[in-house]
């Protein structure tokens, strides 16, 4: 082991850096007397909150890695050795010169629904305010409840989940089960912000399907580090591997970005792999979307990623 420092890129959220410590932790562990620093990284889509996800054309590509690029510049000048991604922002098809290099024990990967008072998908009100920055929890919303009024929203996990309160709150916000447990916000359907108590029901993955890669931390380094990958490989979770290459080589395939209107949900079983997708049309979100499920080996996840794209 190199007595050289681990240098590791981050965004700086408090998200952000609760998962950095995290995986620090599991590295430090596999490689006693590894020394690790931190540097963290704004990036464009911390830049830029004043805007839309779907203002980001005229200021960068959504779909390049708005919560990526900077720290994909830092790793190639040199400046970090690896970078630390919530691996649902990161695109399916990586830019050449990097390669994911490991991934951590996966999070729950439900959905929360967010509101005042304890209520469920069919029980929000009539014509309710819902704020979500996902299109894909927006069309799944909108598929189920098509009353309903979707509301981007921006910010940190705790900026969106004050949403529902304050003088004009909305109804309800989505968010990722993981970053909510990560935080410790959210216990026993409960979560506690600013003195303030509101409920959090974890939805059904089968019913409103998670992004590809939802809950599972990616740690990214440079192509042809060899020495970096294998120190990063040491904390590799093989299961959760098996389930993201799937679910990521699906998206590449479908030609699908971080913001096309796609759910997917995989689960390991007696050594088959299955995958249930369902793709909306995203120039026509009220359309019923396309949905499918199949099994293969567990081993070969890309192989059932492209024959699941082929009948899409």
């Amino acid at each position: 082991m190199s007595s050289r420092p681990l240098i590791l890129g981050t965004r700086g959220s408090e998200l952000a850096l609760k998962q950095t410590e995290m995986v620090t932790a599991v590295l430090q562990a596999a490689h006693p007397g590894l020394i690790i620093e931190r540097k963290i990284i704004q990036t464009s889509g911390d830049k830029r909150q004043d805007l839309r996800f779907s203002e980001f054309a005229d200021v960068a590509q959504v779909d390049k890695g708005i919560f990526i690029k900077e720290l994909e510049i830092a790793l190639e000048n040199g400046e970090i050795d690896a970078a630390v991604h919530s691996l649902k922002d990161v695109p399916s098809e990586l830019a050449a010169g990097f390669q994911i290099a490991s991934v951590m024990p996966r999070a729950p990967i439900e959905d929360v629904l967010i509101t005042r008072e304890a209520c469920t998908l069919e029980s929000l009100p009539h014509g309710a305010r819902v704020g979500t920055s996902s299109v894909r929890r927006a069309a799944q919303m909108k598929w189920l409840r098509p009353d309903l009024e979707m509301v981007e929203v921006r910010g940190n996990v705790p900026t969106r989940v004050k949403k529902v309160l304050g003088e004009q709150p909305l109804d309800a916000v989505l968010l990722a089960a993981a970053g909510l447990i990560r935080l410790g916000l959210l216990k026993d359907g409960l979560i506690e912000i600013d003195g303030h108590t509101v409920h959090g029901l974890t939805l059904d993955p089968v019913k409103f399907l998670p992004a590809a890669g939802q809950g599972a931390i990616a740690i990214e380094c440079r192509s042809g580090d060899d020495s970096t990958r294998s120190t990063l490989r040491a904390i590799n979770h093989a299961d959760t591997e098996i389930r993201v290459t799937a679910e990521r080589e699906y998206l590449r395939l479908l030609g699908a970005g971080c913001q096309t209107p796609v759910g997917a949900h995989t689960w390991l079983a007696n050594g088959q792999l299955y995958m249930a997708v369902r793709v909306f049309d995203e120039a026509d979100l009220s359309a019923k979307p396309w949905e499918m499920e199949i099994s293969g080996p567990a081993d070969k996840p890309a192989l059932l990623a492209e024959r699941l794209a082929m009948l899409t």
